[in-house]
C-alpha cells in the first residue's frame, strides 16, 4: 500500500495466511492514532470475513499499538469528521447514531467465528485501549501500559471499552481505571487479568505466534464451540449456562458419529 492508500483506508492494513488474519494499524509515526476512517475501516474487515478465518490478530506498527484519538478530533470546529465538535452540535439521536457506527468497528472482535488476539506494545490509549479490550485475548510486551483517560477530559469510553473491561476485571476495578484514568502497566495488567501473558518486546510477535497455532490446532467446530460457551458464560445464570453446555456437548456427538 502506497501512504495515499492507508490514510484512504483508515491506516488499516490486512494480511492473511491461511486460518490466521492480521489487522495492523500502520501509522506509527502517530504512535498509531486513530480516525473515524479507521473504525470504519476495521469494520468492514468484519463485514469482509470468510468462514475459513479463525483467528484475527490485532497489532500496531512501531513503538505503540495505538495512542488513540487522532488529536484533530478533539478540535470544536464542526467541520472537522467525526470531531468533538462536530458530535456535540449534532442531536443526540443523530450523534448516537454516529457513535454505533464507530462501535461496529470494535464489536466484531467477538465474533462467533474467531477468536481475537491483540498483540499490544508501548502505548494502549483511550481507543487504543478500547481496541485491545475488545479482543478476546491480549498479548502485552513488558512496555506496554494500557489507560482509559476519557473521564478525566470531560468525556466517556464509548467504543465498547466498559462491557469488556468489566468483564475482564470486575467492578470495582473497573470503576477505578476509569475514573482515574491512570496507566495500567504490563506486570498489573498480567495480574488482573487483562493481559493473558507479559513478554519481552522482542518476543510479542514470536509469543502471539505460538498462541495462535495452540487456538488453531483444535478442530475447528469444537473450538468454535467451546469459544462460545465462555462468551455465553459471562451472562448467563449457572442453570442457563449447563443447558448451554449440555446442548454444545450433544451437537458434538452428534456431528462424531455422523448424526450432525
Amino acid at each position: 500500500m502506497t501512504a495515499e492508500d492507508l490514510e484512504n483506508n483508515g491506516w488499516i492494513r490486512t494480511s492473511r495466511d491461511g486460518a490466521v488474519l492480521t489487522v495492523t494499524l500502520d501509522r506509527a509515526d502517530q504512535l498509531n492514532a486513530q480516525t473515524p476512517a479507521t473504525w470504519n475501516a476495521l469494520a468492514a474487515v468484519g463485514d469482509s470475513l470468510d468462514d475459513d478465518v479463525r483467528v484475527v490478530v490485532v497489532r500496531g506498527e512501531g513503538r505503540s499499538f495505538s495512542a488513540g484519538l487522532d488529536r484533530s478530533l478533539f478540535s470544536a470546529e464542526r467541520s472537522t469528521d467525526g470531531g468533538l465538535g462536530e458530535l456535540g452540535h449534532m442531536s443526540a439521536e443523530d450523534a448516537q447514531e454516529r457513535i454505533r457506527t464507530y462501535q461496529r468497528g470494535f464489536r466484531w472482535l467477538r465474533s462467533p467465528s474467531v477468536v481475537s488476539v491483540a498483540a499490544v506494545q508501548g502505548h494502549a490509549i483511550g481507543a487504543g485501549a478500547q481496541l485491545a479490550l475488545a479482543c478476546d485475548l491480549r498479548v502485552f510486551a513488558d512496555d506496554a501500559q494500557l489507560r482509559l483517560p476519557e473521564a478525566t477530559l470531560g468525556l466517556v469510553p464509548d467504543l465498547t471499552g466498559t462491557s469488556t473491561l468489566m468483564e475482564l476485571v470486575g467492578y470495582s476495578r473497573a470503576m477505578e481505571i476509569c475514573l482515574t484514568g491512570r496507566a495500567v502497566k504490563a506486570a498489573e495488567a498480567q495480574a488482573i487479568g487483562l493481559a493473558n501473558a507479559v513478554v519481552p518486546a522482542a518476543d510479542l510477535d514470536a509469543t502471539v505466534a505460538d498462541l495462535v497455532a495452540a487456538i488453531t490446532a483444535a478442530p475447528v467446530a469444537a473450538s468454535r464451540a467451546t469459544a462460545a460457551l465462555v462468551r455465553s458464560a459471562v451472562r448467563n445464570d449457572p442453570e442457563q449456562q449447563d443447558a448451554a453446555e449440555r446442548a454444545a456437548q450433544v451437537r458434538r456427538l452428534h456431528e462424531l458419529v455422523g448424526r450432525g
